[in-house]
C-alpha cells in the first residue's frame, strides 16, 4: 500500500492539496449516510411495533445492545477492510468497493421488512470497513513528511464528517418523524450514492495516492518497502500505536453514548418543547446533530488553537492532546449529572434542554482533541506496509469503544417489571382520555382521529404510585389515588422479576406516604395487532414499566462514573507522557511549515536499524 507515489507538487486550494476536498465530500456524505441512520437506529428498534409507523417492538434494553454490536462491528470491519487494501486492492479501489456495498445497503435498509434491516445493516457494516480506514489514510498520503499542515489538514477532513453528521441528524430525523423510519432510512442511503459520485468524479485529483503497492502504479522503492521487515524505530512506533488505541477504546466508550443512552435519556427526559407552533416538540433526533454543529462551528479554531500552541514551544504532541480531549469529553457528563438531578426534583420530572447543549459541547471540544489528531498520528507513524491495516486497527479500536458504550449504556437501563392487563377495556377506559392520533385507514393513508387509543390498538400508559403494603405491592394512580392493582397481574415464574420488586420497595424504606412511581406501559401483543378482526377489542395487552426512582438513580451513578474514569484516565496518560513520546523517536519534533507540497510516504522506508 502507498499514499503517494507520483513525485509532483499538488493542485492547492485553501492552502491545501485539491484531492483533502475531493476526499472531504465524498467523506461527508458517507457520514451523511452513516450518521443518518444511527440517529434513528434506536429510536426504531425501541418504537412500539403496533404504532401509526411501527419499529420493532424492542425494550431499550435490547436496542441498545444491538446497538452496541452494530457499531462494534462497523468499525472491526476496517481490520479487513485495511488489510484488503494493503495485500491485494490498495486504497481507492477498496474505498470504491466499500461505497457501492454502503449504497446497496442503505437502499436495502429502507425497505420495510425485517429481512431488509439485517441484511442493510450487514452490507453497511462491509461497506464501512472497505471505506472508513482506507480513506482516512489517503489523506495522510496527500501530505509530506514533517508537514505542519496534516492535522490541520485531518481537521479540516473531520468537518467534513460533521458536516454530513449535522445535516443528516436534522433532516434524516425530521423526514423519520413526519414521513416515517423507512423513509430516513431511504434519505441517507441518498446521502451515500451522492458520496460514491463525488469519488468517481475526483479521480484525477487522487492520482498516486492510495495506490497499491504491489501494483504498476507504485515506485520500486514503495515495493521494496512493502517487502522488508520492520526496524527497531518502526516496531517502537507500532508499540506506541498499539498503546494509543487503549485511548481510542477508552475515548468512544464514553462518547458514545450519544447515539444509545443519551438519545433514549433525551427522547424521555428532557423537555424538548419549543413554543413554536411548527414544531411543539423537537423530535430527539434531531439532538443528534448538536456534536456536528459544533465541530463545524470550532473544528478549525481548535485546529488553529493547537498550531498556535506549538509554535510557543509548549506540550502537543498527539499524545497530550488526546489525553487532554479524554479529559474535556469526560467533563462534559458532569452536565447530564444535572440534568439528572433536576429530571429527578419532581415526580415524572424533566431537565431542561440547556444540559443537553452543554454536554455536547464539551463532548465536542474533547473529541476534537483527540480524534482527528488521532487519524494524524497514525499516517506519521505507521510503517509504510501496514499504513491501511493500522488505520484499521485504529477503527476496530474504535469499534471496541462502541461496543464498550452499548455495554454502558445498558447497564444503565433496569429490566422492566411486567404483567398483564386482566380487565375489559371498559374497565380500563376511566383510567385514559382521548386524543389526536394517526392511524391508517382502509386505503392505508394516513388520517388524523380523535380517540381513546385503545380503540386503536395504541398503546397509552398509566401514572402511578408504588408501595408496599400488607405483603404486597400497591399501584395507585398518581393524580386520584385510585386503585391500580385490579387492572393487571404481575407476570409469576422462574422468569418473574415480581419478588425483586418487593425487595427493592422494602429495602428503600418506601411507603404509602414516601412511595416510588412508575409510569405503566400497557401495550399490545404485536402479533394480534396485525389481526383486523380483532381491532379495537382491548384485549392481548401487556404491561411493563420500571421505577423512576430507581431509574434516575441508575442514570445518575452511569454519568458519575463516566466523569471520574475519564477524567482519571486522561491525567495518568500525562503522567506518563514523556515515556510513551520517546518510543515514537521524534516522530513529530520536525514539524514545520512547508512552501509548496509534495508527495509523501508513510514511515520512512530509509530507516534502519
Amino acid at each position: 500500500m502507498s499514499t503517494a507515489t507520483v513525485n509532483q507538487n499538488r493542485k492547492e486550494l485553501f492552502g491545501h492539496p485539491v484531492g483533502l476536498f475531493v476526499l472531504f465530500f465524498t467523506e461527508m456524505w458517507e457520514r451523511f449516510s452513516y450518521y443518518g441512520m444511527r440517529g434513528i437506529l434506536v429510536l426504531y428498534m425501541a418504537t412500539s411495533a403496533t404504532a401509526i409507523d411501527p419499529g420493532l417492538g424492542w425494550s431499550n434494553k435490547d436496542a441498545i445492545w444491538l446497538y452496541g454490536w452494530y457499531t462494534m462491528l462497523v468499525y472491526v470491519a476496517s481490520i479487513p477492510g485495511g488489510w484488503i487494501a494493503d495485500k491485494f486492492l490498495g486504497q481507492k479501489k477498496t474505498v470504491m468497493l466499500g461505497g457501492l456495498l454502503l449504497c446497496f445497503g442503505h437502499g436495502i435498509l429502507a425497505i420495510p421488512q425485517n429481512w431488509a434491516f439485517f441484511t442493510g445493516l450487514i452490507l453497511i457494516i462491509l461497506g464501512v470497513g472497505g471505506l472508513k480506514p482506507n480513506i482516512s489514510t489517503m489523506v495522510g498520503g496527500l501530505y509530506k513528511e514533517g508537514d505542519i499542515r496534516r492535522d490541520s489538514g485531518f481537521t479540516i477532513f473531520y468537518i467534513g464528517i460533521n458536516i454530513g453528521a449535522f445535516l443528516a441528524s436534522i433532516t434524516v430525523g425530521l423526514v423519520a418523524y413526519y414521513y416515517g423510519w423507512h423513509y430516513g432510512f431511504g434519505l441517507a442511503g441518498i446521502g451515500m450514492v451522492l458520496g460514491q459520485i463525488v469519488f468517481i468524479w475526483g479521480q484525477k485529483f487522487l492520482k498516486g495516492v492510495g495506490e497499491f503497492t504491489g501494483g504498476s502504479e507504485a515506485s520500486e522503492e514503495e515495493r521494496l518497502a512493502a517487502k522488508r521487515p520492520l526496524n527497531t524505530i518502526e516496531k517502537d512506533r507500532v508499540v506506541v500505536l498499539l498503546i494509543s488505541f487503549l485511548i481510542v477504546v477508552v475515548f468512544w466508550g464514553a462518547f458514545e453514548q450519544a447515539g444509545g443512552l443519551m438519545n433514549l435519556y433525551t427522547d424521555a427526559k428532557v423537555d424538548r418543547t419549543t413554543g413554536w407552533s411548527s414544531l411543539a416538540e423537537i423530535p430527539a433526533a434531531v439532538f443528534q446533530s448538536l456534536n456536528a454543529g459544533y465541530i463545524i462551528i470550532f473544528g478549525t479554531v481548535i485546529g488553529g488553537f493547537w498550531i498556535w500552541w506549538k509554535k510557543k514551544g509548549r506540550e502537543s504532541s498527539s499524545l497530550f492532546k488526546m489525553a487532554v480531549g479524554t479529559i474535556i469529553m469526560g467533563l462534559g457528563y458532569v452536565f447530564m449529572m444535572f440534568a439528572s438531578q433536576e429530571a429527578s426534583a419532581e415526580t415524572f420530572g424533566k431537565a431542561a434542554m440547556i444540559w443537553i447543549f452543554l454536554a455536547y459541547l464539551f463532548h465536542t471540544i474533547g473529541e476534537l482533541c483527540t480524534s482527528p489528531v488521532a487519524l494524524s498520528f497514525i499516517t506519521k507513524l505507521a510503517p509504510l506496509k501496514y499504513a491501511s491495516i493500522m488505520m484499521g486497527v485504529y477503527f476496530a479500536a474504535t469499534g471496541f469503544g462502541n461496543k464498550l458504550a452499548g455495554s454502558i449504556g445498558e447497564s444503565a437501563q433496569l429490566e422492566p417489571f411486567e404483567g398483564t392487563m386482566v380487565v375489559s377495556k371498559q374497565e380500563v377506559l376511566p383510567f385514559m382520555s382521548k386524543d389526536s392520533m394517526e392511524i391508517k385507514n382502509l386505503d392505508k393513508k394516513i388520517v388524523d382521529i380523535y380517540d381513546y387509543p385503545i380503540n386503536q390498538d395504541k398503546n397509552f400508559s398509566i401514572k402511578s404510585k408504588v408501595y408496599p403494603e400488607n405483603g404486597k405491592v400497591v399501584f395507585k394512580e398518581y393524580e386520584t389515588g385510585t386503585d391500580l392493582n385490579m387492572l393487571f397481574e404481575l407476570s409469576s415464574g422462574e422468569d418473574s422479576n415480581t419478588a425483586e420488586l418487593m425487595t427493592t420497595l422494602t429495602e428503600n424504606n418506601v411507603t404509602a406516604s414516601n412511595p416510588y412511581h412508575a409510569k405503566l406501559v400497557f401495550e399490545k401483543d404485536k402479533d394480534k395487532a396485525q389481526i383486523i378482526g380483532n381491532k379495537g377489542d382491548g384485549k392481548d395487552y401487556g404491561v411493563s414499566f420500571v421505577l423512576e426512582e430507581q431509574q434516575s438513580e441508575q442514570e445518575y451513578a452511569t454519568f458519575k462514573w463516566l466523569v471520574i474514569f475519564t477524567v482519571a484516565f486522561g491525567l495518568l496518560l500525562i503522567l506518563f507522557l514523556k515515556k510513551l513520546k520517546k518510543l515514537t523517536h521524534g516522530a513529530e519534533d520536525h514539524e514545520h511549515e512547508m512552501l509548496e507540497q509534495e508527495p509523501y510516504e508513510l514511515a520512512d522506508p530509509s530507516i534502519n536499524d
